[in-house]
């Protein structure tokens, strides 16, 4: 089945929090602390998903069921989570392609991302370029951005 983008709804809540919490215990935790993993599981509640969905703009990949997010404000990208189960299969390059082209379409010159140590080499591949790194209370990232084509039309 093919995978299709589209916007976040409340009803996804429960399953991108699931994602979330599977990528974090599953994969980031080979790069993270058990107390760091624990804290970033609590704050990425179903709840906190449908708070953010009024602050940004949230996406979903499905092909049948929810298997990917991303979010963004303007060129600021957040939360870009595959599920496991899935990972590999270009659903990550498929959000990311979807949030550059309309971050690009608005005109905005480049995207930034807060890459976790586990996602920063997915967005080095992707043409981004670090910054600066970040030790915030989830932990190390970097803060990383590419620049954006402008948007033909």
């Amino acid at each position: 089945m093919a995978i299709v983008i589209r916007s976040f709804r409340a009803d996804d809540a429960p399953r991108v929090a699931e994602i979330v919490r599977r990528c974090l215990r599953e994969v980031n935790s080979a790069d993270y602390p058990a107390d760091v993993v624990d804290r970033m599981c609590e704050h990425f509640t179903a709840r906190r998903f449908v708070e953010l969905s009024a602050e940004r703009r949230i996406y979903v990949a499905e092909d049948g069921r929810v298997v990917g997010t991303v979010s963004r404000d303007g060129n600021q990208v957040y939360s870009m989570f595959v599920d496991p189960d899935v990972a590999g299969r270009g659903i990550g390059r498929l959000l990311m392609d979807h949030v550059e082209a309309l971050a690009a379409a608005e005109g905005h010159s480049h995207m930034e991302a807060g890459a976790s140590i586990t996602a920063h080499r997915f967005y080095l591949r992707r043409g981004y370029d670090d910054v600066r790194e970040n030790d915030s209370g989830f932990g190390l990232t970097y803060l990383v951005r590419k620049p954006l084509q402008p948007s033909a039309g």
